[in-house]
């Protein structure tokens, strides 16, 4: 991290000139008035229902550490808005916001080999779900510009549906290449964790002999990125901006996949604002909506992380208690 410093400033400086850029270019004024359009009830509906997605997310990574009881999923749910809230509003990389998701676990007894394995076969599954919504984000866009401005599903973005499918299925049988995946994953994003790797690599074989768990894992995260697309279509709907919702998708999608891209930005911030600006209008989204919709996002993630980083932080300033199995 440390040797990330500067070029991770140097990156949040140059986002948040874009973010400015796009901002300016949609006009202040009517920035205002599309956000303000959905009201303080409004946002707060929208705040409640994304904590239905941090509980989505949260059950992919309890489902990663097969095992764990159920009255542990909240944990798990909150250490991901912990996680997510790092990512968003520390100045740091996404490397800092797993250490943190890692730590809020193991603060509360959960032994740290198995806890980062699941996190790393968690992040695979994430991956991989990302993929095939990404696939279908590119092919949904294709059939936008072929088909004009019909509301159908064109025969293109059926394709990415198909290839979508293929990538769930793949997912679902070839288990030892995605093992390899996490081996790689884990020697790149956790090199400083404080486990042996040998150790993290003997976890990870064992989840992942655990298919049905892995399944399990993938197929909620993929749940998780397309109810992420719903409360984008919610949050459109309550500005009044309603977008069909495969549109929504497909936008959403890649502007995901420019998030990932640009992992060393904290935030992606900038990213995600051009990403809209840009992208909005190929599906019928006006410039001022889509960075509406940005705004609002950002908005609700620090309304949800930062009670989250808070309570991380008290605390990872008390002792550690013993781990438990």
């Amino acid at each position: 991290m440390d040797r990330l410093r500067w070029p991770i400033a140097l990156a949040t400086i140059a986002g948040l000139a874009v973010a400015i850029w796009a901002m300016h270019r949609v006009g202040f004024g009517g920035l205002i008035h599309a956000i303000d359009r959905m009201g303080w009830i409004g946002f707060l509906a929208f705040c409640v229902a994304s904590l239905i997605l941090s509980l989505i997310l949260g059950a992919a990574w309890w489902a990663s550490m097969p095992g764990q009881p159920l009255h542990r999923l909240p944990l798990f749910a909150w250490a991901r808005i912990a996680r997510e809230g790092a990512n968003d509003l520390l100045p740091f990389s996404q490397l800092g916001g797993l250490i943190v998701g890692g730590r809020a676990l193991t603060r509360f007894g959960l032994p740290p080999a198995r806890t980062y394995a699941a996190m790393v076969v968690d992040l695979t599954t994430e991956m991989a779900s990302q993929a095939a919504v990404t696939l279908f984000g590119v092919a949904a866009l294709a059939s936008i510009l072929i088909d004009g401005d019909r509301h159908h599903v064109g025969p293109a973005a059926w394709i990415g549906v198909g290839l979508s499918i293929a990538i769930t299925a793949a997912f679902i049988f070839l288990q030892r290449p995605l093992l390899k995946l996490a081996d790689g994953l884990a020697r790149k994003m956790l090199p400083n964790a404080p486990i042996p790797f040998d150790r993290l690599h003997v976890e990870l074989g064992t989840i992942y002999a655990r298919k049905r768990a892995v399944a399990l894992s993938f197929l909620l995260n993929l749940a998780g990125w397309l109810y992420a697309a719903l409360l984008a279509s919610m949050a459109l709907s309550l500005i009044g901006e309603p977008i069909a919702f495969w549109r929504i998708v497909a936008l959403e999608s890649l502007i995901f996949a420019l998030r990932g891209a640009a992992f060393v930005i904290p935030g992606a911030i900038g990213v995600q604002e051009a990403g809209y600006v840009l992208l909005g209008p190929l599906i019928g989204l006006g410039p001022e909506a889509a960075v509406a919709l940005s705004l609002i996002k950002r908005a609700r993630d620090v309304t949800l992380g930062l009670p989250a980083l808070v309570i991380w932080q008290a605390l990872d300033l008390r002792r550690t208690p013993e781990t438990v199995r």
